[in-house]
């Protein structure tokens, strides 16, 4: 896994893929942002109304940086009230594997997990 010199020169400026990949997606609810947007588009309320545990103030960080990264777009309806709603890019879906093996291996180490306490 260890880059050559030569493969860091091809990633320039972005830095080896693992740590371009987790300055994205890294924090604590981008992946689980992420998760929820699978799904399809949701209105800013009800996407936070699933991840009741985290503050709005980190929720709308975490998610204008998704934004700004280009993995989540936001769409203003000009309403009253006024809806926004955030989907995921192309991009951003194809984010899916790697979510899919984030939960496959949580399930493997929350069973080891189980087994190492077993008595």
């Amino acid at each position: 896994m260890a880059s050559s010199k030569r493969e860091l020169r091809k990633f320039g400026e972005h830095g080896p893929p693992v740590e371009v990949t987790l300055k994205v997606i890294g924090g604590k609810w981008k992946p689980l942002i992420i998760y929820h947007l699978m799904n399809g588009t949701h209105r800013s309320g009800e996407l936070h109304k699933k991840m009741p545990f985290v503050t709005r103030r980190m929720f709308t960080k975490h998610l204008r940086e998704l934004e700004t990264d280009g993995i989540v777009t936001r769409e203003v309806y000009k309403e009253v009230p006024p809806r926004v709603e955030y989907s995921l890019t192309e991009i951003g879906k194809t984010l899916k594997k790697v979510l899919d093996s984030i939960h496959k291996w949580g399930i493997e180490y929350i069973e080891y997990l189980n087994e190492s306490r077993s008595p």
